[in-house]
């Protein structure tokens, strides 16, 4: 039962191209930790926040912020610093591919 299920959260994240963000506030409700760096040659991903949600299609870095968690295809919390950073659910990791 559990390969089944596996095998088919392999399958829908091929199908899972959108880059819909939210917000939280407070740490244990994230998936994905992120910290801002300064410079581009920082990052591990370059991101920009666009205004409409079809235009986050695929996985280039473009992000549309949803207005509720239930909206999101990850939740983020900004850090405060780089090494606060990094996958508190691995099985999410798959959606930044």
């Amino acid at each position: 039962m559990k390969l089944i299920l596996l095998i088919i959260l392999l399958m829908s994240s091929f199908f899972c191209y959108s880059q819909k963000i939210y917000s939280v506030n407070h740490s244990n409700q994230a998936d994905v930790k992120v910290f801002v760096v300064k410079y581009t040659n920082q990052a591990d991903l370059n991101v920009f926040k666009v205004q409409y949600a079809n235009q986050a299609n695929e996985n280039k870095g473009l992000w549309y912020f949803v207005n509720y968690s239930n909206q999101a295809n990850k939740k983020i919390y900004f850090v405060d610093y780089p090494n606060q950073a990094g996958w508190r659910n691995k099985t999410k990791k798959h959606l930044l591919y």
